[in-house]
Parts: structure tokens; C-alpha cells; sequence
């Protein structure tokens, strides 16, 4: 399980050092520089993308799919400056809480 949690710290960082790359240098810097609603737009493409993949029951096409979703939640975290740390803080409030009670303590 380390070895593929070092990879999305690998993506976390890579997708970091993206930020103000000349647009053509890489497909991240272009995405960045399109701005919070291109990036936000990819997200739910993807998303999208990988609900339908689940419901094909294909196993790899979903994995395939889920790993988009990861990298343009990613870029989009980079774009909206919310660093992916303030994400698993917010998960690590949320271990060993109840999903009912969780979600009744937002509304």
C-alpha cells in the first residue's frame, strides 16, 4: 500500500511543479492556465467517465477511469490553491465517524 500512496504523492508534486509552465511545456501547465473552470469542467468529464466505466462491471476500464479522476481532482486542487494536505485532513476528521452522522453534521 506505500509503494501506491507514493505514487499519488509523486502525482500531487508533479502536478504542483506544473504551476506557471509555459502552457506548451506539459498537458498540467495547459490545463493550469485555462484557468479553475477548465479545470473543474475535466474533473466532471471524468467523473462522469468513470460512473459510466462502473457500470460496464470492467473492472480495468474503471480503474483506468478512476485514475483520471485522481489526477484532474489533482490539477484542480492545484488550480483552486487547496493543498492536497487540507483534503486528507479533512478525511482523517472524518475516520470513525458514521457517513450518516458525518453528512447530518453539514446540513
Amino acid at each position: 500500500m506505500q509503494h501506491r500512496l507514493e505514487s499519488l504523492s509523486i502525482l500531487i508534486d508533479t502536478v504542483a511543479s506544473r504551476r506557471g509552465a509555459a502552457p506548451e511545456s506539459s498537458y498540467t501547465a495547459k490545463l493550469l492556465a485555462d484557468g479553475i473552470e477548465k479545470c473543474a469542467k475535466k474533473l466532471g468529464e471524468e467523473a462522469v467517465e468513470a460512473a459510466l466505466a462502473a457500470m460496464t462491471g470492467s473492472k480495468p476500464h474503471l480503474a483506468k477511469e478512476s485514475a483520471d479522476v485522481l489526477y484532474h481532482l489533482c490539477v484542480l486542487l492545484e488550480a483552486a490553491g487547496i493543498p492536497f494536505a487540507d483534503v486528507m485532513m479533512e478525511l482523517e476528521k472524518r475516520t470513525g465517524q458514521s457517513g450518516h452522522a458525518e453528512k447530518a453534521s453539514r446540513g
